[in-house]
This record gives structure tokens, sequence and C-alpha cells, in this order.
């Protein structure tokens, strides 16, 4: 595994050079040409899931299970699909329209946009980098990578092997830190896709503004969970619930963020935390090869503040190795809605539990504040299914399980309002570097039907064509206009 390096200026204008002029040239252009990438793909991350492993068990020393199922597994059978669909994805349509428009052959073109601007995080450094390279490959388009410095071991894995597989003149990874990234940032892409937190969202959005270049944000935000105890298996919902913020210790945007409870139920539902904590083993989270690290020492030390500042009621966990920076699953009760734990997305694997007085009183609280990623909810009863789906607004609603949801690769993966814009996953992905161009082919044989529409215009020429666009309706049969 090679040390990592940060990417020359001139490194990094050649490759900008470099892969628009392959675009230019319509090297991605061919389905045979990009089906053979996709499989480039499959082939790499197939070939080297011993050192895709050992790179991210450096990073976040995530357990190998994580890493195959949740990195590996994710986008060797995304990058499968889109191979296998993409005949019937990028195939050209012909559109359905009035009779006398039938020998115009119109029809929709699907286009790639061009070369595009991958901004990847840290906390799936494979699946988050490579899921919309997927999609840029699918759609014909070249893609600069620029993965995340934070998970330096993952990122020099990436530099190393692309070179190895995929085709340098349309596919490059440049690493490097904030003056990297800022100066790809004043270069025009036709497409950037970033995946991170919201504040540097706002730094990229307005960088691509300045081009015109249009932007897919996947970010964050409070995920809430809604428990429905009236309906709901509480011991399932907290085992699962408390898996979820074991998963990447919680380093994931689609985390469950914070559970809303009717404090009638909290007891109960604390109750089934603590024996959940017995059965997924997080006694053992400082030392065991089944929990991840967070990934610095600053995202360490952000998270022991917070803990530290939290007027909650600690009932499982709270304890902390500094030095390989762990922290054990951490649920508190009681937690008020002014907490240090409810400022913003925790990131981490700490649970806030909130009180409330019922399922309405949740959904108003969700409300008032910026739409999550996704919505979680726990309950067997279909209006409070219906009330959440049509009273909230989340990028995902699900119900019933934590993160799992992503598994369903059929489904659209987006957030709304500050937890982003813009489509991911499968066809979904393959759109999202596509643009729709409309295409017509009138033929000249069609000039005598054209008359009217030429000067000089006349009261006959006027009505008929006012009749003809549905400005005015066809007299009856007989009547005068």
């Amino acid at each position: 595994m090679s040390e990592f390096k940060s990417n020359s200026i001139e490194e990094v204008d050649d490759a900008y050079k470099t892969l628009h002029a392959t675009f230019r040239a319509g090297i991605t252009r061919p389905f045979s040409w990009r089906k053979h990438q996709l499989n480039q793909v499959i082939l790499m991350l197939r070939e080297n899931i011993d050192i895709i492993v050992q790179a991210l068990a450096t990073d976040l020393r995530k357990p190998s299970q994580e890493t195959i199922v949740g990195e590996i597994g994710t986008i060797v059978r995304r990058a499968t699909q889109s191979a296998a669909q993409l005949d019937e994805w990028a195939s050209d349509e012909i559109v359905t329209v009035p009779d006398w428009q039938q020998g115009w052959s119109p029809t929709v073109l699907k286009r790639p946009k061009g070369v595009v601007l991958v901004i990847s995080p840290w906390n799936y450094p494979i699946a988050l980098s490579l899921q919309p390279v997927v999609g840029a490959i699918a759609a014909g388009c070249p893609a600069l990578l620029k993965p995340s410095e934070i998970s330096p071991a993952t990122s020099s894995v990436l530099a190393d092997l692309y070179p190895k597989y995929l085709d340098q003149s349309a596919y490059r990874v440049i690493n490097g830190g904030v003056p990297e990234v800022t100066y790809l940032l004043k270069l025009k892409w036709d497409h950037i896709m970033y995946t991170g937190n919201a504040v540097i969202a706002r730094i990229v959005a307005k960088a691509a503004a300045e081009h015109l270049t249009p932007v897919t944000l996947e970010l964050g935000g409070k995920s809430p969970v809604v428990i429905d105890p009236k309906t709901t298996n509480l011991k399932i919902a907290a085992k699962r619930v408390l898996w979820g913020k074991t998963v990447n210790a919680g380093q994931i945007c689609v985390a469950p963020d914070y559970v809303l409870i009717p404090r009638s139920a909290q007891d109960d539902f604390v109750e089934a935390i603590k024996e959940a904590a017995v059965e997924l083993h997080i006694d053992s989270t400082l030392t065991s090869d089944s929990y991840s690290s967070i990934v610095s020492e600053g995202h360490f030390k952000r998270l022991q503040n917070m803990m530290t500042k939290s007027s909650g009621k600690l009932v499982v966990g709270g304890n902390t190795d500094e030095q390989n920076r762990r922290i054990t699953p951490t649920v508190y009760r009681d937690v008020e809605k002014d907490d240090s734990l409810l400022e913003g997305e925790i990131f981490g694997p700490v649970l806030p539990i909130v009180p409330v007085d019922d399922i309405r009183q949740a959904i108003e609280y969700i409300n008032a504040h910026p739409h999550p990623l996704t919505l979680y909810a726990f309950t067997e009863d279909p209006e409070v299914k219906q009330t959440l789906r049509d009273e909230t607004r989340s990028g995902s609603l699900n119900f019933n399980d934590v993160i799992q949801p992503l598994a369903v690769d059929q489904l659209p993966f987006s957030g709304v309002g500050e937890s982003g814009y813009g489509h991911q996953t499968l066809k979904y992905s393959y759109d999202e570097y596509t643009y729709l161009r409309s295409s017509v082919d009138i033929p000249l044989a069609l000039e005598p039907h054209f008359s009217a529409r030429y000067p000089p215009y006349t009261q006959a020429t006027t009505e008929a064509l006012a009749v003809h666009s549905g400005a005015i309706e066809a007299p009856a049969t007989g009547a005068k206009l």
C-alpha cells in the first residue's frame, strides 16, 4: 500500500485536459466501451479485496465484513446491473404525438452531459467514491475522482488501482486536500457530484454556479426515528435502532440520529435498548474486531465534547478509548430539545432519546427542523404511516428498520432541502449524468401543409391556425367563424 501523496496542480491540469479531450473525441460513447469499463470496475474490486479491506482497516478500523458487504459488494452489484441494463436505459425513445406530427420522427435522445467531477467522503470511501463513477461510466461521461484525504490509505489504493483497470484517458484519481479541491472547483465541469456536509456543499454549489454547472449534493442531517409503541415490537425496534448506531460506528449519512417516542413508553424502550446492548456485545466495543473506530482525533473529540455537554441521562455505553478513537455505542434518555446532542448531526455511535407527548408532537418536532436525509418510523398502524407520508418531508421514508433500505438498489437515493438534491443508484445515477435532447426530422415533402404559416397572414390563415393550435374551438359543421 503506497503512501498518500497529493497531486500537483500540473497533474490536475493534465487530467482535466485529457478527460475533456477524450469526451470530445467520442471515446466514451459506444455502449460496448462503457460496459467494458463497468466490468473493469467489478474486476478491480474483486481482484483486490484484501488490499481494500486492509486500507479501510487502516483508515477506520472497519470490520472486514462491513467492507466486503457494504463497500465492495454494493458497487459490484450495481456495476453488474448497470452493464446489464445499459442498452435499455440509453436507447433513444420515440415519443407519442398527434397524427399530424407522426412523420416528424419525434425522438428523445439520451446523451452524456460531459466530464464529471466526483468529490467523495471518508466514511464509505469505496462505495461513495465509485457509486457516482459507475453512474458516469454508464452515462458515457469521463470522470475525475477526488477522494477524501481523511481516509488516506483508501484514497491511495484508489489512485494505485485506477491505472491498472480503468482507461486513464477517461478516469483519473486526484488526491489532495483543501488546496487541490479548491483548484478543482475553479475549473468548469459538466456536472459535479459532492457527498459530505452542508457547509462544504454551499461552497461547492457556489463554485458550480459560476459556470452554471449542475450539481448533485448528497448530504446528511439529523435522521429521526419515530417509535409508535402502540403497534410496534419495542424489543425488535430497539435492537434494530441500536444496530444502526454500531454500523461503521454510526459514521453513515443515514444512521438513526435520534429517537422520538411518547414519554409514556420511554421506560419500556430503554429496557429494550439495554437488552439489545447485551445481544450486540457492545461492552466489547473498545477491543472488538466487529466495530469501527472514529475516523480522526478531531472527530473523536467533537463527539466526546457533545457527550460531556449533554444533559441527558446515560443508560447504555459511554466508554471511550481516545488512543484508538473508539466509543462504545452510547444511549441517553430524557434528552431535552435544546441538548448538545440535538444541535447538529451526530455522525457517531451516540443515540439520544427524546420523549414527546404523542406521535403528533413527534411530527411537529420533525417539521420544525431541516428536512432529513431519511426518516425512520417503527409502526404497524396504516394511519400513522399515511400521516408520515403526507405530513413530513425527507429524502426517504422507511418503516420498521434502519440503514437496510439502502440495499434496495432500484429506489432513488436523494435528499431534500438541507439534506441535498439529485438522485443516485442504478438508472437514477445514469439519469443524473445524462441530458435529454429533443429531436425531430420534418420531411421537406410536407411543405404544402405549412402554407398557412407564411406571411402575408390573412383572416383565413389566422382562423385556421387558431383552430389547429387549440386557441379556439372548431366551429360546428355548417357554422361560420
